[in-house]
């Protein structure tokens, strides 16, 4: 089954939901329009579709290997990312003083979406590439950013993230990892990281790896990192590639998915020490990895919406061809397609309901994020800064876990045949098994969600949110088609409630967290699906009112958006009284919350 690109889905979210025409009047995106758009799209879908598609299987079956330290990518890779990279499509988004195209995040977006949709393994590698760029863009010397920054936008190079450690994984107070300062003013690094996302590979001449570790005088905890900026090859002053650095992959993970992607334990200092420069100032490191971290975390929710996307376009296409029992109607005889049964088109329903709620809210999300960034007005970018940043920990954490729920469901759509591999639907499932984990587990992003975009503003934020939300149901409720619309009842009747239990649900973080924290966190995957639910669900509200306004002019696609819309009114958007009940029961030790240590 190969990928198609859902282009006309995507520019609807750019140009009606995240309204990409109102950033055209900020300083910068002059050129950021609908035709513009319009245009990036096609192009990245041709390089998507023709190119990295089709070598997703290829990858699966025959992944990276490591030998003596060497990995060698999937036959194919090699040749896919160098004309990713020849395309500019690594730049994209960042700036052209730096040999980047400087365009809109929310333009970008969909091009992360059909890169990781065409090949999540491969598109991994870009992702960490980005999360170095904006590190290095903001914390690091003119020195570093002229010597790395323009060799990373090319594709030349590529980056990596270092975290983890073998006593380290979420707890980065623990980090070991040494950094001894030398006369030159550069360091000598000794450690191990593990996990590190294409920590070695052959596509690249250089990899940049940053680096958390702590320097001899350094404090305990969290507050004693360093970043530090580690090459593969050191880099002369003229630009040229130098010696072999003292950073070597000991081996790769064998996983469960994502198996192209190469998964490396990296040795620093095993001969010497591994030469590192440092990145912005001393003990700082962790606020200056956050900025990778943050930039992944919005990818990787992305990544759901991709993987989601691939999931589903392969299960409507089985479902379409597999002939199989007779319609429980008895509007036939004989058997039929299996898309006429009624469990399968609920399944179908639900799979394409969460995949365009959730990149609606994700480009929703990257809009945001553009009108912070490039707004002349100081107030009006705090204001989206801080929508974008309540956003962020739900579009990683909900749009990943609502992909497991996606490609489970096109195993199921598949039947027996979901669970064989030649099928390629469980390939889907496997690899989106490791979005919810990496990047901080979806409970470290509900975590945040509550303390630090919840409770820390007494909830401003999500009653900006709740406030737009009133806003849709008033235009709903005033609509030409609400009292003779199925879907437009529905919609306003199961997003009022949702919008309802949302609000109980930020209430009580505001008003627990501190004298009850248990009980909050307890709940804090709950609140942050709860919030998913129905914020993507407003932006199916929003959609449906639009395509109803739209209908003569494409009725195929706007009556489909109604029904998807509808669909999700009733199959989705009631999850979230559930939720809120499940919330507000942790009170006093209930739920989950009453079994002891030793009833375990």
């Amino acid at each position: 089954m190969s990928y198609v690109a859902p282009l006309k889905d995507m520019l609807f979210a750019i140009t009606e939901l995240a309204g990409i025409d109102r950033l055209s009047g900020l300083p910068g995106c002059e050129d950021a329009t609908s035709d513009t758009a319009r245009a990036v799209l096609e192009e990245a879908a041709r390089l998507h579709e023709d190119v990295l598609a089709p070598l997703n299987i290829d990858g699966d079956r025959n992944p990276s290997a490591w030998q003596d330290g060497v990995v060698t990518a999937t036959p194919g890779f090699k040749d896919a990312f160098r004309q990713f990279a020849e395309g500019g499509w690594q730049g994209l988004q960042h700036p052209s003083g730096y040999g980047g195209q400087d365009l809109p995040k929310l333009l970008s977006t969909p091009c992360i979406e059909m890169l990781n949709a065409a090949n999540l393994s491969l598109g991994l590698c870009p992702l960490l590439t980005d999360g170095a760029i904006e590190a290095l863009l903001t914390a690091g010397s003119e020195e570093q950013k002229q010597r790395y920054v323009p060799k990373l936008i090319s594709g030349e190079w590529t980056g990596t993230m270092n975290l983890t450690e073998p006593q380290a994984g979420s707890d980065l107070a623990l980090v070991r990892t040494r950094a001894e300062p030398q006369a030159d003013g550069s360091f000598k690094l000794f450690g191990t990281k593990i996990f590190i996302t294409w920590g070695e590979h052959d596509m690249a001449t250089n990899i940049a790896h940053l680096v958390l570790a702590r320097t001899p005088s350094a404090p305990e905890g969290v507050k004693g990192i360093s970043l530090f900026l580690v090459p593969k090859f050191l880099v002369n002053e003229d630009g040229s590639l130098g010696e072999r650095n003292d950073v070597h992959c000991v081996s790769i993970e064998h996983k469960l998915g994502i198996k192209a992607s190469p998964t490396a334990v990296l040795q620093f200092g095993d001969h010497g020490g591994a030469i590192g420069y440092l990145v912005g100032e001393e003990n700082h490191g962790l606020e200056y990895m956050f900025i990778m971290m943050n930039a992944a975390r919005f990818a990787v929710g992305v990544q759901g919406v991709a993987i989601s996307d691939r999931a589903y376009q392969h299960a409507v296409a089985y479902a379409k061809e597999r002939v199989q029992s007779r319609p429980v109607n008895g509007s036939a005889k004989q058997s039929v397609a299996i898309i006429q049964h009624p469990d399968v088109r609920r399944m179908l329903s639900t799979m394409r309901a969460l995949t365009e709620g959730a990149r609606a809210l994700a480009y929703v999300a990257a809009s945001h994020c553009d009108f912070a960034h490039r707004h002349p007005d100081e107030a009006t970018r705090a204001r989206h800064q801080a929508i974008y940043e309540y956003l962020v920990p739900i579009v990683k954490g909900w749009s990943t876990e609502m992909s497991l729920e996606v490609t489970s469901l096109g195993v199921q759509v598949h039947g027996g045949m979901g669970f064989i591999e030649e099928t390629g639907a469980a390939q889907y499932y496997r690899d989106a098994r490791i979005l919810p984990i990496y990047e901080g587990t979806t409970a470290i992003q509900a975590n945040d969600l509550v303390g630090r975009k919840t409770a820390r503003d007494g909830g401003e934020v999500a009653a900006l949110l709740l406030a737009q939300i009133d806003a849709t149901l008033a235009e709903i409720e005033a609509h030409a088609s609400y009292r003779s619309s199925a879907a437009f009842q529905a919609m306003y009747r199961h997003l009022s409630s949702g919008r309802d239990a949302l609000n109980s649900a930020v209430r009580f973080v505001v008003e627990h967290v501190r004298r009850d924290p248990n009980a909050v966190f307890a709940g804090s995957v709950h609140y942050l699906t709860l919030a998913g639910i129905v914020l993507a669900g407003w932006q199916l509200a929003r959609s449906l009112v639009l395509a109803a306004d739209k209908r003569d002019e494409d009725l195929a696609f706007y009556d489909a958006k109604i029904a998807t819309a509808h669909s999700y009114a009733t199959q989705l958007l009631p999850r979230a009284l559930a939720l809120e009940a499940s919330i507000r029961d942790a009170r006093d030790g209930e739920g989950v919350l009453a079994l002891r240590e030793d009833q375990f």
